[in-house]
């Protein structure tokens, strides 16, 4: 199983930085390989990536979501075997820093060859930059849901 952690501080209140994750469907707008996610219902999705030409489909269940700290996602089908959580930790009354780690399982040549040459990092530090741009320019929430999803014990 390959993992990438990441960390980026961003100039919100952390009410914007958690809302904006919540919001699955725009991932396409900052994460590089995700062509689009359907929120199929509260804590269910449907992804599609295609990263170096590998083109992927799975679905994934969030299995735990607490406002204002922590959304935890893990595939549940299909062709990935992927799970991350994010978590936000209040810096001030107007920045946020959000800490964030992908875990997969890279199949075949291309996704080990990458994995080993620390091709997910890069990835994963470009869409932590790319989600600061993304949230700072707007200055507010595309959508939020507040829900909040138990661990099952």
């Amino acid at each position: 199983m390959a993992s990438v952690q990441e960390a980026v501080d961003v100039d919100v209140p952390i009410r914007v930085a958690y809302d904006q994750w919540t919001q699955f469907e725009s991932f396409p707008q900052f994460m590089g390989g995700v062509e689009r996610i359907t929120q199929l219902d509260d804590t269910h999705t449907h992804w599609v990536t295609n990263i170096d030409g590998v083109k992927r489909e799975f679905d994934a269940e969030i299995t735990e979501q607490h406002p204002e700290e922590r959304v935890a996602w893990t595939s549940t089908s299909g062709e990935a075997k992927h799970a991350g959580v994010v978590t936000f930790h209040r810096l001030d009354d107007a920045r946020t820093r959000v800490m964030i780690q992908i875990d997969w399982e890279p199949e075949g040549l291309v996704e080990k060859a990458g994995a080993a040459l620390g091709f997910d990092d890069r990835q994963i530090k470009a869409d932590a930059k790319k989600f600061k741009e993304f949230i700072e320019s707007r200055g507010t929430e595309t959508g939020a849901w507040r829900g909040d999803v138990q661990r099952p014990s």
